[in-house]
């Protein structure tokens, strides 16, 4: 598993030449309500296992949560269950928030 800062994400998100990754936001909904990255998907922690076919195997992924633990939880099962190119946002939201994007609501 990789680990990325959010300035790193961020730069990869605005790389024209680069395929965008998914975003998947395991946080849960009130969470996601208060605030998200552009263009992140939500799909809370406890119902990654049943929805693993929706997830494509081949995708780069980021795993975002509020500061990087559940997400970091999430990106190990992701790599137990057969994906291989999974990283981590190190520091969730919560850094996104302080080095990128500082409108960003926090909690």
């Amino acid at each position: 598993m990789q680990h990325l800062t959010a300035p790193e994400l961020a730069a990869l998100i605005a790389a024209p030449d680069g395929a965008a990754p998914f975003l998947l936001d395991v946080r849960e909904p009130w969470e996601v309500q208060t605030c998200q990255i552009q263009g992140s998907v939500s799909m809370p922690m406890n119902t990654i296992p049943g929805q693993l076919d929706q997830l494509d195997r081949d995708a780069s992924i980021i795993c975002i949560c509020h500061h990087g633990a559940r997400s970091l939880r999430v990106a190990h099962f992701l790599e137990a269950n057969g994906f291989s190119r999974v990283t981590n946002l190190t520091g969730g939201v919560h850094a996104w928030a302080q080095q990128v994007d500082p409108a960003m609501p926090t909690y």
